[in-house]
């Protein structure tokens, strides 16, 4: 098995974790946010799973119990509509505002996301500006074009921008798009075969952002509470 298959069946073997709270931020049933510990939420974390409707925010559920737990801070799960459940272009990034605009407490908040969540994240850094302070992208999708041209998950972003790539582009893909205000930080295994840490490495260097990259770390080690990529995340938010 790879390493990405061994973290693979770490994180999903994970038991969900129920929120302390929730709440619709619009009509349908994934526009939705799960809150984990007291207070109002500081970090904002969106989900992977090439932007598809087979996976939701349960299966990092564990993620935020924990990063509540030991940030000492309010986490919320943000959820958003997906491909085959009435995402895709537009509607995914439709989502992505309006989610952040109903957050309870104050903004800026600091951002993370993991795969095509890092996608998001990034993508509302420069579309949303002022609901955030920083942001921790892990394993992002960070060039949709590059993506696109490796079919990475059958083609994904063929999928998510409805077949019209190219035209697309321009609104979906932070390569293309104004550099974020807020400091970018992208944490990238070295061995992730899902997503290549090359796409991380071209966004930092064509657009911004630090990339820290993990030795021997696959593309879920860091969504997974307990081992060492974990405790890289955990600094990272503490630092952002």
């Amino acid at each position: 098995m790879t390493p990405d298959d061994v973290e693979i069946e770490a994180l999903l073997g994970l038991e969900p974790v129920a929120p302390s709270r929730s709440y619709h931020y619009g009509d349908h049933a994934s526009q939705v946010i799960d809150l984990y510990g007291a207070g109002d939420p500081v970090v904002a974390l969106l989900h992977g799973g090439f932007w598809r409707e087979a996976y939701d925010r349960t299966h990092l559920s564990p993620l935020a119990a924990a990063l509540a737990s030991d940030l000492g801070r309010c986490v919320a799960l943000v959820e958003y509509r997906r491909i085959g459940g009435g995402g895709g272009f537009p509607a995914t990034f439709d989502d992505l505002p309006p989610a952040l605009a109903a957050l309870p407490g104050s903004r800026p908040v600091t951002l993370a996301g993991h795969s095509a969540g890092g996608h998001l994240a990034l993508w509302a850094a420069s579309r949303c500006p002022a609901a955030v302070r920083s942001v921790v992208a892990v394993s992002p999708v960070a060039d949709l074009a590059r993506a696109h041209e490796l079919a990475l998950s059958g083609d994904a972003v063929g999928e998510l921008l409805g077949g019209r790539v190219g035209e697309r582009l321009d609104e979906t893909d932070p390569m293309r798009m104004r550099a974020p205000e807020a400091p970018v930080l992208l944490l990238h295994g070295a061995v992730d075969e899902t997503v290549p840490v090359e796409l991380s490495r071209a966004y930092a260097k064509h657009v911004t952002g630090e990339v820290r990259v993990l030795d021997g770390v696959g593309h879920y080690a860091p969504m997974t509470p307990g081992t060492e990529a974990y405790g890289a995340l955990v600094e990272a938010l503490r630092a952002a």
